[in-house]
């Protein structure tokens, strides 16, 4: 396992990205880009690189699930020193997973690397070379039963976006993959310059690893056009009292048909999508910011910090501060890992 405290983080960081063919395009290109707009901008105050990124694969064309053809160096020696290495994922990984010589290669690869991380279902191939044996791990929603049903001794979680297990990364689906590399920067070069990448990028929002892997709002958009602006503004009025009342003539029904037809297009009541809504949005705050559960309450209409622990143990099982300590911690963990 990649674990060796001797191997100190230098710069420039040698990142490896791993690519197969049917690989996933933006499993590859998201982490690339986030690496290469470090350079750029510090390149722009002057400095030095602090990264040297690549993309390597077994072959040297190899051809994406899109469509669009990529050309990556050869796979170097298992033995040779690196940085990270980043395993993509995609279509093609059941290919590469079953493949001896590449499990070897990751596998061995590993023990040279001060840390490994995966996009997507990148997990299985670090499952497949025994990577997430014992550890906490990740993967796309759709396929985290598969992955905890294939590798048992990996503790699989189903609603991060990535997770920080000492120095195994794995992410969730695709674009999760460029919140796991923005950490890895925040953990090399601290947070302002990872939100200044995440500015650069045009990102709506630089999510923590504890964020769910699905918002509500994402969750409701499969819902009726005419409550897609409601939800909108449900969200940006969450410290109003949200009463039926309230929400119908928002959206311009009466009370009676507003909950009648929002139920038969959400399959929840408006109560319920409210107390979602302000849900999320305490997760957020409790990881983004120091505010006592009390100040948060309130900022997300639950009134009391009483109504939010409950609101809290009816949605997740858990309470505000459970919440907060556990999934804050996970990059304050690795922060403080030197191997």
């Amino acid at each position: 396992m990649p674990n060796h405290p001797h191997i100190k983080p230098s710069f420039p960081k040698s990142i490896d990205i791993l690519a197969f063919p049917n690989v996933q395009l933006l499993d590859v290109a998201g982490p690339l880009q986030v690496f290469a707009t470090v350079n750029e901008l510090i390149d722009g105050r002057g400095g030095p690189a602090p990264y040297r990124a690549r993309v390597v694969a077994a072959e040297r064309e190899i051809m994406t699930s899109s469509g669009l053809g990529l050309i990556g160096f050869p796979l170097p020696r298992s033995s040779e020193p690196i940085d990270t290495l980043v395993v993509a994922g995609g279509y093609g990984v059941r290919a590469a997973m079953s493949d001896p010589t590449m499990v070897e290669w990751v596998r061995a690869r590993a023990r040279h690397a001060r840390r490994i991380a995966s996009v997507c279902t990148g997990a299985f191939l670090l499952g497949e070379a025994g990577l997430l044996d014992g550890r906490r791990a990740v993967t796309h929603w759709t396929r985290c039963v598969e992955l905890s049903q294939r590798y048992p001794a990996a503790r699989v979680e189903n609603d991060a976006i990535f997770i920080a297990d000492g120095p195994v990364w794995t992410s969730a689906g695709i674009t999760a993959g460029i919140d796991l590399c923005l950490a890895l920067v925040e953990h090399d070069l601290g947070s302002d310059l990872a939100l200044a990448v995440a500015r650069h990028l045009v990102m709506f929002l630089k999510r923590p690893g504890g964020q769910a892997q699905f918002s509500t709002t994402l969750e409701l958009q499969t819902a009726d056009a005419p409550f897609a602006a409601l939800h909108i503004w449900i969200r940006d009025n969450l410290e109003r009292d949200l009463t039926i009342g309230v929400l119908a003539a928002q959206a311009g029904m009466s009370t009676r048909s507003f909950c009648r037809r929002y139920l038969a297009a959400t399959g929840i009541t408006p109560s319920r999508a409210v107390e979602r809504f302000r849900v999320e949005a305490a997760r957020d705050l409790l990881l983004r910011t120091q505010w006592p559960a009390k100040r948060i309450a309130i900022r997300c209409g639950f009134g009391s910090d009483e109504t939010l622990r409950r609101s809290f143990a009816n949605a997740l099982g858990t309470t505000p501060q459970e919440y907060r300590s556990r999934f804050k911690s996970d990059l304050t963990a690795v922060i403080g890992y030197t191997g």
